[in-house]
């Protein structure tokens, strides 16, 4: 999966998209000027190539990026806080954000947005912090359940993110090797709660950049032992892994850019995300090609189930009651 460079396909581009090694495009705020143009960039991508895999990361919070004329979703952490306050009268709630996250992403062109966070955190993450529901595990697993159910009725798949725990550690991957020195006991006990739990409701997992030091000395992404023992073995998960991001510094320690996607391949990762790296995308493809390594096909599981217009969806009472509660709870 790779990312583009603006809000319309540039001539490489174009080609890059019919590589049989290229199985998803990833968009970013850059590619995104409006809620016409964001459609008019995915149909042109489905004119290309209609088998990619279209993803965003529309969270909410601080990580959100289709905004205008989209709903201003709230961080997963003041959803949670809301729902807390009563949980069974309120989670249903829950559902209902997922479905309207999932309907605008996919009412754009989209099939799918990587969500939701299931690091447990509340303040000791630089990068997760509130984009994780919280450090309650059977608190989160309510949440996420409920949220996914909403995702899901939209005809989206859930992708949860980042294996098998990112929010025990001040550091940030995207800037700095990484590493957590807790035992295998204390992750299982804790932040692999929820992957466990909820392992048939996710259609995919995305991978951590993190080095468990006194469990694996590879990074989750890298490690057989994480994807293959603990998450496909252990757990018993069968969707789609995804690596993170491979031009995330927390990745670099391996070498090049083929010694990455060698690795995450290797450790059981079904699709490698490259972005904001043009060349190393490049290269990662002319990789694949080398190797005959192909298994964008496995992909196609995760493409969006149904579609919804943006004039059906602005007509829609659930979606406007939706809205409506979201501003009072944002008062």
């Amino acid at each position: 999966m790779l990312d583009l460079d603006g809000t319309s396909l540039t001539q490489q581009e174009n080609k890059l998209l019919l590589n049989q090694h290229v199985g998803g495009v990833i968009l970013f705020a850059r590619n995104i000027s409006s809620r016409n143009q964001v459609q008019e960039l995915c149909k042109e991508i489905r004119q290309i190539n209609p088998g990619l895999l279209i993803a965003v990361d529309q969270e909410g919070g601080r990580v959100q990026r289709l905004k205008e004329g989209y709903t201003n979703l709230p961080s997963m952490q003041k959803l949670a806080s809301f729902l807390n306050s009563d949980i069974d009268k309120n989670i249903p709630f829950a559902t209902d954000l997922g479905w309207l996250m999932a309907s605008e992403v996919i009412a754009s062109g989209l099939d799918i947005s990587f969500a939701p966070v299931l690091d447990l955190d509340d303040s000791r993450s630089s990068v997760i912090g509130d984009r994780s529901i919280g450090d309650n595990p059977e608190r989160v697993i309510v949440i996420a359940s409920a949220f996914i159910e909403g995702m899901n009725q939209a005809g989206m798949q859930a992708t949860g993110k980042h294996f098998p725990g990112h929010g025990g550690i001040f550091a940030d991957s995207h800037i700095a090797f990484s590493q957590d020195t807790r035992s295998l006991s204390d992750i299982e006990s804790h932040d692999l709660l929820p992957f466990s739990a909820l392992k048939a409701q996710l259609g995919a997992i995305m991978t951590a950049h993190i080095s468990f030091t006194n469990i694996d000395k590879e990074i989750a992404t890298f490690s057989t032992f994480w994807l293959q023992e603990i998450l496909r073995k252990k757990i018993g998960f069968t969707g789609i892994i995804l690596s993170d991001d491979l031009s995330m510094k927390g990745s670099d320690h391996v070498g090049g850019i083929e010694a990455k996607v060698s690795k995450a391949l290797d450790s059981g990762c079904n699709m490698v995300l490259i972005c904001n790296d043009r060349p190393a995308a490049i290269e990662a493809i002319n990789f694949l090609e080398k190797e005959k390594i192909s298994q964008s096909h496995k992909i196609t599981r995760l493409k969006a189930s149904q579609s919804i217009s943006w004039t059906d969806l602005e007509k829609n009472s659930r979606r406007k009651d939706i809205i409506s509660k979201l501003n009072i709870i944002e008062k």
